[in-house]
């Protein structure tokens, strides 16, 4: 099926906005932007008419919990800490995934289409993210990749977590130490492993050092929970000894080391910015930072954490972090394209550009406006969301039957 959503404000993010455009969709994919003049519509395309509004890709979350953090049910939707075993790199999140939690219906209601869907930050190791869309039935329908990353967490919850078990890790040396004891291991396990095939020998697979070695191999970058910027060093210093690829989540205090952020090239998952400073650690937090960072020459995501900050409020982070110093065209690329390429997932989102999932989103106006709405919604190039004038309500189509 084809699709040409036609006469919009077209902004494609990683390339000029576009008056008068036109998105052509065939088959779920992006097949061509440009002009209304200049795309080629075929005769049998369905036409969507998106004159007056704003084209843009669907937003793109970096960092939160739809689907294993459930709203409104308790410990039944609690299902991104499994917090018994402090090295939990086998863990999956996909395996904890529910596409029916309401955070997937808000996120198109917010423009988002893609979440990276990770474990949560009791454990030292939490185990392995996904990404995901937020529309489908099951997680096989929605998900894009696994791993996506492996998350880590530093600082004050898992010493928390511990230490009131009365066990290792406690503080933050523990910590620290858990992590840097895994990952030798992984490093002695690929060795014996690699040795084993060498020689055509049998060897026994251990399920927690295959995740682990991925990381090591730089196939899986390391989402690094932290926010003071002595724990930011220690997860510097951790990546220096095992060479990973290291992304920092959350980075509160990431301003303060924005200078040796930007030399050595690590991305910061910054937020959520929307929350009261309920612990120490969080004491810096400020709409200002993603600025800060920003203009250092760091390249940032801007997360919720949903649904530590609703997930329909990720562009109103990005708005009010423009109120305070960021850049119009950073901010709208921190919820687009950089957290895509920051997680290896712009060959699939992030942008409006041939070959591209038509994941595509139609606003009333600049989204960075807080009056604007997402009025429609595609994802994977089905018309998924609508913003019903009449009744003042979002209609979200149901994946699982035909209303």
């Amino acid at each position: 099926m084809t699709v040409a959503i036609t006469g919009g404000y077209v902004v494609p993010v990683t390339s000029e906005p576009i008056e008068g455009g036109t998105v052509l969709i065939e088959n779920g994919k992006i097949i061509a932007v440009g002009s209304d003049a200049d795309v080629d519509v075929p005769d049998d395309a369905e036409i969507v008419d998106a004159s007056g509004t704003w084209v843009l890709p669907g937003f793109v979350e970096a960092h939160g919990h739809a689907g294993v953090g459930e709203e409104g049910i308790g410990w039944e939707g609690r299902d991104y800490n499994e917090m018994t075993d402090p090295n939990g790199a086998r863990l999956r999140a996909i395996d904890g995934i529910n596409p029916d939690d309401q955070g997937f219906r808000d996120a198109l209601a917010g423009g988002v289409t893609t979440m990276v869907v990770k474990p949560g930050s009791g454990n030292p190791i939490g185990g392995q993210t996904a990404a995901v869309k937020m529309w489908g039935r099951t997680v096989e329908d929605i998900l894009i990749k696994t791993p996506c990353s492996m998350k880590s967490a530093l600082g004050e919850n898992p010493k928390r977590v511990y230490g009131e078990q009365k066990k290792t890790p406690s503080t933050r040396l523990g910590v620290a130490a858990v992590i840097r004891d895994a990952l030798t291991k992984a490093q002695d396990y690929v060795a014996k492993r690699d040795h084993a095939a060498a020689e055509n020998k049998p060897f026994d697979r251990d399920n927690t050092l295959e995740s682990l070695a991925q990381v090591l191999s730089g196939e899986v970058p390391w989402c690094q929970h932290t926010h003071r910027a002595d724990d930011i060093a220690t997860a510097i210093r951790l990546a220096d000894e095992f060479g990973y690829k290291l992304v920092i989540n959350h980075g509160t205090e990431g301003h303060l080391l924005a200078d040796t952020l930007a030399e050595r090239n690590i991305p910061v998952i910054i937020g959520p910015l929307f929350t009261s400073r309920s612990k120490v650690e969080v004491n810096r937090r400020s709409l200002r930072n993603p600025g800060i960072l920003a203009r250092a020459g760091v390249k940032i995501a801007i997360t919720t954490d949903h649904p530590v900050v609703p997930i329909d409020f990720l562009v109103h982070q990005a708005t009010l972090s423009v109120k305070e110093g960021l850049d119009t065209d950073t901010a709208l690329r921190s919820i687009t394209i950089n957290p895509a390429e920051i997680l290896g997932l712009d060959d699939r989102v992030g942008a409006l550009a041939p070959g591209l999932d038509a994941d595509v989103v139609l606003w009333s106006g600049d989204p960075l406006d807080v009056m604007s709405r997402a009025i429609r919604v595609f994802v994977n190039g089905n018309d998924v969301y609508h913003f019903n004038d009449a009744t003042g309500e979002g209609i979200t189509k149901s994946p699982w039957y035909s209303e």
